[in-house]
């Protein structure tokens, strides 16, 4: 089941004490930070849990799968996530432990 953003505000509001308003907002007002400062093509660091980086791809040769035509895809800017050390171990170690023997 996904984490959802209202799943995070509710998980907010129970933990911190915020109410649910004030919970929705800084989950809101977080969220637009991150947009704007990826937005602006800045890489976003979060220690202890990876990094958000704006990659530039280039323009290149595609293929439309229905009807076979070849077509040129344009250049674009992606959103690549790489994960800290710290959560990739803690993400192999929770698969390590749940792996039958």
């Amino acid at each position: 089941m996904a984490l959802t953003k209202e799943k995070i505000i509710d998980s907010i509001y129970n933990q911190v004490g915020l109410s649910k308003n004030q919970a929705r907002r800084v989950v809101e007002n977080v969220l637009e930070i991150i947009k704007q400062s990826l937005g602006k093509g800045d890489n976003l660091l979060i220690s202890g849990f990876g990094k958000f980086v704006v990659k530039d791809k280039a323009a290149r040769r595609g293929r439309n799968p229905q009807t076979k035509k070849d077509l040129q895809l344009r250049a674009r800017r992606v959103v690549a996530f790489r994960t800290s050390g710290v959560l990739r171990r803690k993400i192999n170690h929770n698969v390590r432990a749940k792996a039958p023997r």
